[in-house]
């Protein structure tokens, strides 16, 4: 056995010490001694161990406060209780604490060095787990959100720390800079990961209908209510709940989510029965919540609870420097999604996307590269190629380009907005990152009053 694998035996018998220790060290192991809990504690914290051997009974600091002391030091010390027969339910009791196993008294030397074998080859294997998790972890958040710059740094750092953590989130920040895609970041490295990843729009549901959509109906409960149906709660069941604008929905209704956050029961409406639900929330918001609290337009502890971790999304503008790997990346995926062939950005596009202040943050920098690589002539973005004039002001397109191609494209990415938020003309503005007067005038000059 490799004398790198060090084993600390803590016991106050003496002669245990001094046979576990000449055991260890005729099979290669390296030990160390501490004769009780606080002299082990002390110890770990300037030694390093794989293995340590605890004795329950001892006197002074009880056997599971050193268990779980010498866990909270070194997550990946593998302990091996030492215990009588008398006193194996302690022993059970510390491996649900986090004790690898247990060597019951009296033990022969081969079963002592198999033991600490075995365990050391699970530490190892559990350290080599985790750089792996870690390392997995890494390329998903790169992949999910592109950037480098500090505050983007800032907001991952925030995303690997919340989500195995179980606690609500709220995220705010612009319309448009990626709230939604840190949601779904944090979900996907936590443990419910498999589960359902559920989202609730709160800035398009009709008040009469925000209800139902969320806690499901029994039937009969309302007019129109024709079957029994399961709302957005019941759905993210295990999983993740995502509550997009959360600051939209009314008082009333934040009355009812409250009891799901606190209690975590609810009922479906028209129905006398609670059930228990299993769910994270993580919700979003693109306004000052605690201005609404002091306002009055939102409850002060549904915001408390909501805002257990906080992330806030810089703008786009408060991160320049991720602006040429953001474009990209999208470059390449719209260009594969578009079956375009590869497509370079110029020098002069890369400096307009650089300086333009993105009032629409990612999601209008994502609408401006998707424009120009559907209309693009050649193989490379130019500043022609871009949906803005030269004061950086979305231009209209010409009824003189080629069979109408750009009036087409811009019809139809204001079509998908439209029936994205139900023709809400609001949440279609600032999602194309336009007023709504310019929207209004494309909408009549496109003849699209009916998909409104």
């Amino acid at each position: 056995m490799s004398s790198r694998t060090r084993v600390l035996v803590i016991d106050d018998d003496e002669s245990m010490r001094i046979a576990c220790t000449q055991a260890l060290e005729s099979a290669g192991f390296n030990a160390a001694v501490a004769a009780c809990g606080e002299e082990a504690i002390e110890k770990a914290s300037r030694e390093s161990f794989e293995v340590a051997l605890l004795d329950l009974r001892m006197p002074g600091l009880p056997g599971l406060e050193v268990l779980k002391r010498l866990k909270q030091d070194s997550p990946h010390l593998m302990v091996i209780i030492i215990t009588a027969y008398a006193t194996i339910e302690s022993a059970v009791e510390a491996i649900q604490q986090g004790a690898y196993n247990y060597l019951p008294k009296p033990f022969t030397p081969e079963a002592l060095i198999a033991i600490v074998g075995r365990a050391a080859a699970a530490g190892r294997s559990a350290i080599e787990n985790d750089c792996i998790h870690q390392e997995l972890d890494r390329q998903m958040l790169s992949t999910e959100i592109v950037g480098r710059s500090e505050p983007m740094n800032r907001v991952q750092r925030l995303i690997r720390l919340a989500a195995p953590a179980d606690s609500t989130v709220l995220i705010t920040g612009e319309t448009g800079s990626g709230k939604e895609v840190v949601a779904r970041a944090i979900h996907r490295l936590s443990r419910r990961a498999a589960k359902p990843f559920v989202t609730v729009d709160c800035g398009t549901l009709v008040e009469t209908l925000f209800e139902s959509e969320l806690f499901g109906h029994v039937k009969g409960a309302f007019s129109g209510a024709v079957e029994t149906t399961a709302g957005k709660i019941e759905m993210a069941e295990g999983g993740t709940l995502f509550l997009d604008e959360i600051a939209n929905i009314s008082i009333a209704m934040q009355a009812r989510l409250l009891r799901v956050v606190q209690e975590r029961e609810m009922a479906r409406v028209g129905s006398p029965h609670k059930r228990k639900v299993d769910v994270r929330i993580v919700s979003a918001t693109n306004r000052d919540l605690q201005q609404a609290v002091r306002e009055g337009k939102f409850r002060e502890d549904l915001y408390y609870r909501l805002n257990v971790i906080h992330i806030k999304v810089p703008p786009l503008r408060e991160r320049r420097d991720d602006i040429p790997a953001l474009a990209a990346y999208y470059v390449r995926k719209l260009a594969a999604e578009k079956r375009r062939p590869a497509m370079a950005i110029s020098e002069e596009a890369m400096r307009f996307l650089v300086s333009h202040n993105w009032p629409g943050n990612v999601r209008e920098l994502i609408n401006a590269l998707e424009y120009a690589v559907v209309t693009a002539e050649g193989n490379s973005i130019g500043l022609a190629d871009l949906p803005y004039d030269s004061v950086g002001e979305r231009r209209a397109p010409e009824a003189s380009d080629e069979n109408g191609r750009l009036e087409r494209v811009e019809q139809e990415e204001i079509l998908r907005a439209l029936e994205r938020f139900g023709g809400n003309r609001t949440r279609t503005a600032e999602f194309l990152g336009i007023n709504r007067k310019t929207l209004r005038e494309k909408i009549r000059r496109y003849d699209l009053e009916p998909h409104c």
